[in-house]
C-alpha cells in the first residue's frame, strides 16, 4: 500500500475526495490502521491530500482486448489513476498493480505518459498495421484536470488527425471542448465520436459521488458546445446506480437530447474487487439512509453478489430489475429519437504520412 497514507484517515474526511479510506490493494501483504494508544497528537487531523503526478515511459500505449461485449478492440490511456475521483470507478483496482491503494491513492497519486503521442505514432506507422477505431476514456478519464497542462490526450488526437485514423472519446471532463476543432473535423469525415458521461442531474449528489468532475449542468453545456461545433456527440448514462440514480434515467436522456446528443448508451453500476468495499464505505457515510436499499438492489442485478463479471451481463446486469431498467432505457431512447449507438467510423481514409526523406509516391 501507500507508504505515506494510513489505511483509514482519522477525524477528518479528505476534502473533495470520494474515497473514505486508503485501503490496501489485493496484492499487499499488510494493512495499517490508525488507533489512539494514548500518545498526544495521534489523532490530529492529517494535512490536506495533494495530487502527485509521476511519469511513465512505456514501450507501447495501444492496449488490445478481445472482450465480446465491448465495441472496440484497442484503446489508449494517457494516464493511470484519475483525479476526478468517482467513488464507483471500475478502474480503481488497476492501481493495485502499482502497489498503490485503489482508494485515495487512485485519486491523488497519478501517473502520466508524456511520450504517448510519439509512441502511438510509431505503433500505427508499422508495416502491416490494420486501422480500427481507437477508444480513449476506457479506463481513466483522458480529460481529467492534469490534461489541461500535460496535453497528452491532445497530442494523441493530433497524431490520429494526421493519420486520418478513427477514434472515440468517452469522458466526464468538459476540457474536451478544447479539442472541438479536431473532433469536429474528424467527426464530419466519419472518423471521430465523443460521448459525455452523466450519472445524475442532482448537483449535490454529484459533488459527493464524483467530487472533481464538472457539474452535470456544465457537462450538458459541453454536449451543446460540441454539437454546435459540428462534432458527433452522444451521452452515456453511466453508471446507473440502482436505488440511487436509476429514477433519473429518462431525465438525463431528455436533457442530453435537448443539448444536442444524437445517440445514447447505458451502463449499470459495476463494483469489481476493491471497488465494492470503497463504495459501501461511501454509501454509509454519504447516504446512510439509502445504503441498505442501494446494496440490495445492486445484489438483485448481480445474482445475489456485489458484482458478477460474466460477459454479456456485466454492463447491464441480470434479473427482473435489470431487465426493467433496460426496457425503460430502450423506450426513452425511441421516444426521444436517440440512436442506440453511434454510426460506424470509417477506416478507409487511413494513411501513414510520409516522413522527411521518404520517396514520394507516383500518381
Amino acid at each position: 500500500m501507500s507508504d505515506s497514507d494510513p489505511a483509514n484517515l482519522p477525524q477528518a474526511r479528505p476534502r473533495a475526495r470520494a474515497a473514505r479510506s486508503n485501503r490496501p490493494g489485493r496484492y499487499e501483504a499488510h494493512s495499517r490502521e490508525t488507533v489512539d494508544d494514548g500518545w498526544a497528537g495521534d489523532l490530529e487531523a492529517l494535512p490536506p491530500l495533494r495530487t502527485e503526478v509521476r511519469e511513465e515511459r512505456p514501450r507501447s500505449v495501444l492496449t488490445r482486448n478481445s472482450s465480446p461485449d465491448i465495441g472496440f478492440d484497442r484503446s489508449v490511456n494517457p494516464y493511470r489513476g484519475c483525479e476526478h475521483g468517482c467513488i464507483y470507478c471500475f478502474a480503481r483496482p488497476t492501481h493495485a498493480y502499482l502497489g498503490l491503494s485503489p482508494g485515495l491513492d487512485f485519486e491523488t497519486r497519478l501517473i502520466a505518459k508524456p511520450d504517448a503521442p510519439e509512441i502511438l505514432r510509431r505503433e500505427i506507422s508499422r508495416l502491416g498495421y490494420q486501422p480500427a477505431p481507437i477508444a480513449f476514456g476506457t479506463n481513466t478519464d483522458p480529460y481529467q484536470p492534469i490534461e489541461r497542462e500535460r496535453r497528452i490526450t491532445r497530442g494523441c488526437l493530433e497524431v490520429l488527425q494526421e493519420f486520418k485514423h478513427p477514434f472515440t472519446v468517452a469522458t466526464k471532463g468538459t476540457l474536451v471542448e478544447r479539442d472541438a476543432d479536431i473532433l469536429a473535423e474528424m467527426g464530419q469525415a466519419g472518423l471521430a465520436q465523443a460521448a459525455l458521461s452523466i450519472t445524475t442531474l442532482d448537483a449535490d449528489l454529484a459533488r459527493t459521488m464524483e467530487p472533481r468532475v464538472p457539474s452535470p449542468a456544465r457537462r450538458l453545456r459541453a454536449i451543446e458546445r460540441l454539437a454546435s461545433a459540428g462534432c458527433q456527440v452522444g451521452v452515456s448514462v453511466a453508471p446507473v446506480v440502482p436505488g440511487l440514480t436509476d429514477h433519473e434515467m429518462e431525465s438525463i436522456l431528455r436533457a442530453a437530447r435537448d443539448a444536442g446528443a444524437t445517440h445514447a448508451t447505458m451502463i449499470l453500476l459495476r463494483l469489481p474487487l476493491e471497488v465494492a468495499d470503497l463504495f459501501r464505505e461511501w454509501l454509509a457515510d454519504a447516504r446512510p439512509d439509502r445504503a441498505a436499499r442501494v446494496m440490495a438492489r445492486v445484489r438483485e442485478t448481480r445474482g445475489g453478489t456485489d458484482y458478477y463479471s460474466s460477459w454479456g451481463t456485466r454492463m447491464t446486469g441480470q434479473g427482473t430489475y435489470a431487465e426493467l431498467l433496460r426496457q425503460r432505457f430502450d423506450l426513452a431512447q425511441r421516444r426521444l429519437g436517440l440512436a442506440r449507438k453511434a454510426p460506424a467510423l470509417r477506416t478507409d481514409l487511413f494513411r501513414v504520412p510520409p516522413r522527411p526523406g521518404d520517396q514520394l509516391a507516383l500518381l
